[in-house]
């Protein structure tokens, strides 16, 4: 309650039409180049209107937020109310660096995840499921409902507070990030940690793996050439892929081309038995 008391009336109004859109985050899934970033967009759109009067600096703020964003529902609300006081700042501050709200929100992800994750899933939802499924055993339908009380109540709360309470130490947070000079710091992190995470989900989402293989003249059996690929580089073909599906995004090919492009090649492969 600390925390809304410190806070205007037109503040708690913004935070209540935020709180109330913030339900549609994780239901806003756009696909793997942006996530829940249009949920993002429709969340905040209450601070972006409130802190920006022309149509210009909206747009930047929106575009600013069509990048990829993905965090544990009901504690990614702190992330949202940290995001919201931002703006205020970078519309106040001619020489704040809006760069820091995206490096920000997206250095949070990891943390907040880390700890809704354990809390929601591993805990939360094992004992509310726990204490349900004890009732339910003894055949009343009160155990359905106990799990979902014990579980949704304190998501509910947390999913309120969380987003009051990033707001209101947002100022306070950000004030100390560039005084301390970290601001920069988690600016150069996070962009190492995306370019980290495209090169472990290229690694690991990003297959191709060959089944032509050569006849040595003389051999009992024939050398597989994925076996050669791998030995010179393992993953070749698709980081030779992922680098080119990157050459073509800047060269500004529409990305659903160069979707289309790599399904068809797939299938063309397939169909000539190369893979």
């Amino acid at each position: 309650m600390k925390t809304q008391m410190i806070l205007s009336k037109d503040d708690k109004k913004m935070l209540r039409s935020m709180f109330w859109r913030s339900w549609t985050m994780n239901a806003s899934r756009t696909g793997a180049t942006q996530y829940h970033a249009i949920g993002v967009i429709y969340t905040l759109l209450p601070a972006i209107n409130r802190y920006y009067k022309t149509k210009e600096d909206r747009a930047q703020a929106i575009i600013r937020h069509t990048t990829w964003f993905n965090a544990t529902m009901h504690i990614n609300n702190f992330i949202m109310g940290l995001v919201a006081s931002m703006e205020k700042k970078n519309s106040e501050d001619s020489n704040f660096d809006p760069s820091s709200i995206t490096a920000v929100k997206a250095s949070l992800m990891g943390p907040i995840s880390g700890i809704g994750d354990s809390f929601f899933w591993g805990i939360l939802r094992v004992i509310a499921a726990g204490i349900g499924i004890s009732i339910a055993n003894t055949g009343s339908a009160m155990g359905a409902i106990v799990f979902l009380l014990l579980y949704n109540i304190p998501a509910f709360l947390i999913h309120y507070y969380s987003l009051y309470g990033g707001y209101s130490v947002g100022a306070e947070f950000i004030k100390k990030l560039y005084e301390s000079g970290s601001i920069k710091i988690i600016t150069k992190t996070s962009s190492m940690l995306g370019l980290m995470m495209v090169g472990s989900m290229t690694a690991s989402n990003v297959k191709f793996k060959t089944i032509l293989s050569v006849a040595a003249k003389g051999a009992k059996e024939s050398a597989s050439i994925q076996s050669y690929l791998d030995q010179l580089f393992i993953g070749i073909v698709p980081l030779t892929v992922t680098f080119l599906a990157f050459w073509l995004l800047r060269k500004k090919v529409n990305i659903n081309w160069i979707m289309f492009g790599i399904m068809l090649l797939g299938i063309l492969f397939g169909l000539l038995g190369i893979c």
